[in-house]
């Protein structure tokens, strides 16, 4: 499952584009559990990459993401956060590496066993993605040279 949840975090960290080499449509099982499990969604969008779907929507405001497996079967949660809605833990140990950096991006990811925090540091020249797996302390998961 952490294998899991690190390829849907680099989709993200990394914006990935999604492409199927013939047309493919949404399972209806992904569908009706995606009904079921966020009733109220609006705005929904799917889009099917090789090995899962994803489908963007809003939810009492909130822009979310969700990922489902070619079965259907929902595989976790993601949104975007504010640094205030970190564990106060994370937000205290977050502060002692930014050193001059400053967060561009930040989002947590659920799923059934565990809840990850990412969070994307800049410098003039370079960026830093954390990881934090269920409120741990920070370890670094990818460094990217600004050119």
């Amino acid at each position: 499952m952490k294998k899991i949840i690190t390829i849907l975090a680099m989709t993200l960290v990394v914006s990935t584009s999604f492409a199927s080499i013939e047309p493919e449509t949404v399972s209806s099982q992904a569908l009706n559990t995606f009904s079921s499990e966020f009733v109220g969604a609006t705005d929904a969008t799917w889009t099917i990459s090789k090995d899962f779907y994803q489908v963007t929507f809003t939810l009492d405001g909130q822009q979310m993401f969700a990922y489902y497996n070619k079965s259907g079967e929902f595989l976790a949660i993601s949104q975007n956060i504010s640094s205030v809605e970190l564990p106060n833990s994370l937000k205290k140990s977050l502060k002692k590496v930014m050193g001059d950096r400053w967060i561009t991006d930040l989002f947590e990811i659920t799923n059934n066993d565990q809840t990850s925090w990412y969070v994307t540091i800049e410098s003039a020249d370079q960026k830093v993605v954390l990881k934090s797996d269920n409120g741990g302390k920070w370890r670094m998961f990818q460094t990217i040279e600004k050119i």
